[in-house]
């Protein structure tokens, strides 16, 4: 069951730690099942109880998941190996198209958005119990959603994505819950998930968004949270349109206890209109970064939602980081104030870069996905095979390994800094590479 580890330990957090080790250490691997607690209990001479409590560690933390009688077993991607591990080392002269960074040449200059927002801290100090929001990026932020058509509701600001998901997740579930995933996603999603002790239930995606069946399944087997990608999913693409949104509406419907969590990840770099499932269910949430179009380095996310849902996220924030700067949400105002990025542009960039490549992989008989945003999903008969190919010709591409947990395999090809010099030879060298792809996105 173990081969030759031993687990150690006469406390729970001893036991717990001991099997986090060897998880870490590569001694115990994914999969590898755990023994019962009674029979561990009686292996260390402690009380049954003791292990139970060291289990239940070791789920909250991700790094194992109980299947009822089956027993329990290391997860078969635990959170203590990060899907960042499985990446590409671009050597020295390698084009990287695996990053998933935007084009620095159409993010906005920041110098004179940080000097006034400064300007404006030194006249108007943030002190101890001020709002955690800037006042003028609330009703900004508030009046972009409006007019996308995203129901009424309070406005907080968190520090990036993930952290404002994540914040959404713990205001609602427990360790142990299901949460309904894209498959193909996002991998530090895919990430956080287990690390908080829930668990991941996969949902198919095509060029549309979640597949309905495979979220009617998910919902239906009691997962108790859903997150969505509205726009420019990663790494697929994937923009939710109108049908679509009508039916994974009705979906809902069948729901109305489950937590929906939507991610915008597209705003501002995409011309595709947002379709919001918000409103369906009791408790939602929405989620716009502005890593994409404004810059990575903000670490800034505006969310909406529910009230029940942001008080409480807003509660839990003042114990811990208390809000997110004033000085870059101020920043942030000025930027957008100044329009000092064209939204329409960028997003014509990306499609012309996504479009081209997509054009000419498929003249070579590639199938690839990328309706929006700058990445572009190339499915692959031999993930590890087209990565390292593609390395050799000079190409470092994300391995589909990142972003999957039973899907079908790929790459992801990030295009932001694509040139049209370069889509033919890139497109010559994936063909290639993995000869004309096959399948689906969807598992």
């Amino acid at each position: 069951m173990l081969g030759e580890y031993a687990i150690e330990g006469r406390g729970a957090a001893e036991i717990a730690a001991s099997v986090e080790r060897a998880v870490g250490s590569g001694e115990l691997e994914a999969g590898q099942l755990l023994p019962p607690m009674r029979e561990l209990a009686t292996r260390l001479g402690v009380n049954p109880n003791t292990v139970a409590a060291a289990y239940r560690t070791l789920r909250e933390r991700g790094v194992i998941e109980t299947a009822g009688r089956r027993g329990s077993r290391i997860r078969p991607k635990p959170a203590t190996t990060g899907r960042d591990q499985v990446r590409v080392v671009v050597p020295d002269g390698v084009r990287d198209l695996s990053d998933g960074n935007p084009d620095t040449a159409l993010l906005p200059p920041l110098a004179e958005a940080f000097a006034a927002a400064a300007a404006q801290t030194d006249r108007e100090p943030v002190l101890y119990g001020d709002d955690p929001v800037e006042p003028e990026l609330a009703r900004l932020a508030r009046a972009a959603m409006d007019a996308d058509g995203v129901p009424d509701g309070p406005v907080a600001v968190a520090s990036g994505s993930l952290d404002a998901v994540e914040r959404v997740l713990m205001a609602h579930l427990k360790p142990g819950d299901a949460v309904a995933v894209e498959d193909p996603g996002w991998g530090s999603l895919l990430d956080l998930v287990p690390a908080l002790g829930l668990r991941a239930v996969p949902v198919g995606v095509d060029d549309e968004g979640p597949c309905p069946d495979d979220v009617r399944r998910a919902l239906g087997s009691g997962a108790r949270a859903l997150i969505v990608t509205d726009r420019a999913q990663n790494p697929t693409g994937a923009a939710v349109t109108a049908p679509r949104a009508r039916e994974l509406r009705a979906v809902l419907r069948d729901h109305p206890d489950v937590l929906l969590v939507e991610d915008d990840h597209g705003h501002d770099i995409v011309e595709v209109p947002l379709h919001a499932l918000a409103g369906v269910t009791r408790h939602w949430a929405l989620v716009r970064s502005v890593a994409k179009a404004w810059g990575p380095d903000l670490r800034l996310a505006v969310l909406t939602g529910d009230a029940v849902t942001l008080d409480r996220v807003r509660g839990r924030q003042r114990l811990g980081p208390g809000w997110v700067s004033r000085l870059v949400q101020r920043a942030v105002v000025r930027l957008w104030s100044d329009g000092a990025v064209d939204p329409r542009e960028v997003a014509a960039s990306y499609r012309a870069r996504r479009d081209a490549l997509i054009r000419e992989l498929a003249e070579r008989g590639v199938v690839a996905h990328g309706v929006s945003g700058m990445n572009v999903w190339v499915p692959v008969p031999d993930e590890t095979g087209a990565v390292a190919r593609l390395l050799h010709g000079g190409w470092a591409v994300a391995p589909g390994a990142r972003f999957r947990l039973g899907s079908p395999p790929g790459v992801r090809v990030t295009i932001a800094t694509l040139t049209a010099e370069e889509t033919d030879r890139l497109a010559e060298a994936v063909a290639t590479a993995i000869g004309p792809a096959r399948g689906r996105i969807q598992a």
